[in-house]
């Protein structure tokens, strides 16, 4: 399979599927325990069905959204993720470079691949940090300053993983950051050897966000036991008001899965929230984050913009989303495994396919701009939206 021909989310799955070793591909592509929640995020947007209206003149389509603030010319956004470097030798580089075309929004990951100040000199486009919450209170101050000192617009916490989630398919490769696998796991790089000659030919792999507070020279650390002994579960609310008064701009929680939390976030300051649930890779069973947005749109929507990620494979997954109240949409997957298939061409290949699926759809439904999309476009075969 060429990148041309790449139509859509499975066919770069597939590609990718084909280039990474199967350790790397797992981590990307697995959750927690039996992925029951990886495959409802995408399965709750089948059971919306959209309702167009026709003869509505729809000459041109503004595609623009605001959100928290910073204007994006299309309503997604690419989600910080970590280890990107491991997925292709570009990593958040080729990323950031397929954003700034499309004037999106993005940003680094705490355990991102390259630095967050790179990304914050070498592009103009709205940047993200997307935080995680550690024991030592020292380091999480140094790096809300480190953050600032760069220009970083909005700092994104995650707080849905003060542990880590149970990701099997990791466990039965032994993946792990430096590489310390199974004898399974060593199998499978042998059988990609290109990766590897990416890989090792290139710069060294790095956490630029962690290197000076966390020490991996002298073995492996498994991404789950990051969550488990650096991040922190006492992590409470006032915790994250004292951060969010710290920060002093635009700051977003990840990971809000009830309206309760939706208002705890508003009463603290907070000018965003993502309803998500980490791609399934945390709390297996929990709701899918469309099934949730609604709930959380009616309690919070007019006093905090609401964002939602996971499970979003088209461009009319975006549309529904929208259509219920989140003010963008935020992919993962949906890039990492073009950016792993192909580099920048492939997040460039598939994010224009994002753009001209919601400009088709849009026309069909005769909305000539977001702002004219509504729950009117929308019905639900369950009735408990």
């Amino acid at each position: 399979m060429r990148l041309n021909h790449c139509f859509n989310y499975h066919d770069f799955r597939e590609l990718a599927r084909r280039r990474l070793p199967a350790p790397i591909f797992n981590y990307i592509d697995g959750a927690a325990d039996d992925e029951t929640t990886y495959r409802r995020n995408t399965a709750a947007f089948e059971e919306c069905d959209l309702v167009p209206n026709v003869l509505s003149g729809v000459e041109h389509v503004d595609l623009s959204v605001v959100v928290m603030g910073q204007k994006l010319e299309v309503p997604f956004y690419c989600s910080p993720t970590a280890l990107q470097r491991l997925f292709h030798h570009q990593g958040e580089r080729a990323v950031a470079q397929a954003v700034q075309k499309f004037g999106t929004m993005f940003g680094v990951s705490s355990l991102g691949t390259v630095s967050l100040e790179e990304i914050s000199s070498s592009f103009s486009f709205p940047q993200v940090y997307q935080f995680y919450f550690h024991k030592d209170r020292g380091l999480n101050k140094a790096m809300l300053e480190r953050a600032q000192a760069a220009g970083v617009q909005i700092m994104m916490l995650t707080v849905d993983s003060i542990t880590g989630g149970n990701r099997e398919r990791d466990l039965r490769t032994g993946f792990s950051i430096p590489f310390r696998l199974t004898l399974e796991g060593m199998i499978q790089f042998a059988f990609k050897p290109k990766w590897a000659i990416d890989y090792f030919t290139h710069e060294k792999f790095r956490l630029p966000q962690l290197e000076q507070h966390v020490v991996m020279s002298g073995g492996a650390t498994s991404i789950g036991d990051y969550f488990t002994n650096m991040l922190d579960p006492s992590m409470n609310w006032q915790d994250v008001a004292e951060m969010v008064k710290h920060w002093q701009g635009k700051f977003c929680l990840k990971g809000i899965m009830s309206a309760e939390d939706a208002r705890r976030a508003v009463d603290i300051g907070c000018a965003g929230i993502v309803v998500s649930n980490h791609g399934g890779r945390q709390l297996d069973g929990s709701r899918g984050s469309f099934d949730q947005l609604a709930e959380i749109v009616d309690a919070v929507g007019d006093k905090i913009d609401v964002l939602l990620d996971g499970g979003v494979h088209r461009g009319t997954h975006v549309l529904k989303a929208l259509s219920l109240g989140a003010k963008a949409v935020g992919l993962g997957r949906f890039y990492l495994f073009p950016l792993a298939a192909a580099g920048r061409p492939g997040v460039e290949r598939a994010l224009g396919l994002m753009r001209t699926e919601i400009e088709r759809d849009m026309r069909l439904m005769g909305c000539g701009s977001i702002a004219r999309l509504s729950r009117a476009n929308l019905r639900f075969r369950n009735s408990s939206h």
